[in-house]
């Protein structure tokens, strides 16, 4: 399978960017993307020239590190898939394939297909946790949780954090992730004794470092973890929530 490969370089954060075109004779239609650089990247050293930098780790589809644009789509071509779990057989012979970083206003780019997605970690960092005293916490059993309760917490736990929800929206919104946080733990009641306090801090961090949610969904349509568009009502629920709490204490 042969293959055209523009690849976005970039030697540095404050660095001019630029494509490079390079040309793979012997692609398989069972390579993933991320087996892909690496042949390329092989090819690369055996020509004495610089390795293509991308992120990667589990390869599985878990931890989310792996995110690049493919043709202009965060991770790929297939929908509610991790880049490491976008496969070649999704192209044709002789098709053009252009990889770049994510593109996002909250991601720089750090080199080539790298991008600091520290401001993801800031949204946890605001309150995307719960906090327990140590040597305090219940025995897992002590809280009756419902099978449909946990489900639906499970559900927007999926969330990896890979940051395709954003790099997809015209506008940067990261409200699908920080939803899936709020709706995450609101679910729960483990969740409950910060609530108030968590819906302030995520919905005020994610004002701060993104854009407003565009209402397309086309966040959801990337997300590997299949987070539902509902996540987003969360955002504004638990806005409006904080606020009321707000008013009635005072």
């Amino acid at each position: 399978m042969r293959l055209t490969i523009d690849v976005w370089r970039q030697d540095g954060p404050e660095e001019p960017g630029r494509f490079e075109t390079h040309r793979i004779e012997d692609a398989a239609e069972e390579m993933s993307l991320l087996e892909l650089l690496d042949h390329l990247n092989a090819q690369l050293v055996a020509e004495g020239r610089e390795p293509v930098a991308f992120d990667s780790d589990c390869r599985e589809g878990v931890c989310g590190t792996c995110g690049i644009t493919v043709n202009d789509q965060p991770h790929g071509p297939e929908a509610n898939t991790p880049s490491c779990r976008q496969h070649l057989r999704s192209f044709s012979d002789g098709d053009t394939v252009r990889l770049e970083p994510f593109r996002s206003g909250a991601f720089p780019v750090v080199r080539d297909l790298v991008v600091d997605r520290s401001a993801l970690d800031r949204v946890v960092q605001a309150g995307g946790f719960v906090a327990v005293d140590a040597g305090t916490a219940h025995d897992a059993d002590d809280d009756r949780i419902g099978h449909d309760q946990a489900e639906r917490a499970l559900d927007f736990a999926a969330c990896i954090g890979c940051g395709a929800c954003i790099a997809a929206c015209p506008n940067g919104a990261a409200n699908l992730y920080a939803g899936s946080i709020l709706e995450h733990l609101a679910t729960l009641p483990q969740g409950a004794p910060e609530r108030t306090e968590r819906a302030r801090g995520v919905v005020g961090q994610i004002e701060e470092e993104f854009g407003p949610c565009s209402v397309y969904g086309e966040c959801a349509v990337v997300c590997p973890a299949g987070i539902p568009l509902s996540a987003i009502s969360a955002v504004n629920r638990e806005r409006a929530r904080a606020v009321l709490r707000r008013r009635s204490r005072g």
